[in-house]
C-alpha cells in the first residue's frame, strides 16, 4: 500500500474539517458526567454491533437524529441522566445497570 498523493491527502482533510470531534471525558469529571459517559456509548457499542445508521436508530426510539448524533458524540452537557436513561431503555428495555463506588 503506498502513501496517498497530495491531492488525496487535501480531499480527507477538507472532509475532517466539517467533522465535529467526539468530546472526551476529563480525569476530574464527576459521577453523573461518568454517568452519562457511559450511556452514551451504549449508543455507540449498539449502532456498531448492528451496523445500523444513526437515522435508523433515531427513527426506531422516536428521537431527532440531530439529537442521536449528540449523544454519540458525546455531548453530556446537553442531556440529564433521566434523558439519556429513557432513551438507553428504549435501546433495550432489559438492560440492568450496576452502580459502582
Amino acid at each position: 500500500m503506498a502513501f496517498p498523493d497530495k491531492k488525496e491527502l487535501e480531499r480527507v482533510r477538507k472532509k475532517l474539517e466539517k467533522i465535529e470531534p467526539v468530546r472526551l471525558l476529563p480525569a476530574s469529571a464527576s459521577k453523573a458526567d461518568k454517568l452519562k459517559f457511559e450511556l452514551c456509548r451504549q449508543f455507540v457499542v449498539f449502532l456498531r454491533e448492528r451496523g445500523m445508521s444513526q437515522l435508523a436508530l433515531a427513527k426506531q426510539l422516536g428521537i431527532e437524529p440531530a439529537r442521536l448524533n449528540e449523544i454519540v458524540k458525546y455531548r453530556i452537557d446537553l442531556f440529564t441522566v433521566d434523558r439519556l436513561l429513557d432513551y438507553v431503555e428504549r435501546l433495550n428495555p432489559k438492560l440492568k445497570l450496576t452502580v459502582g463506588q
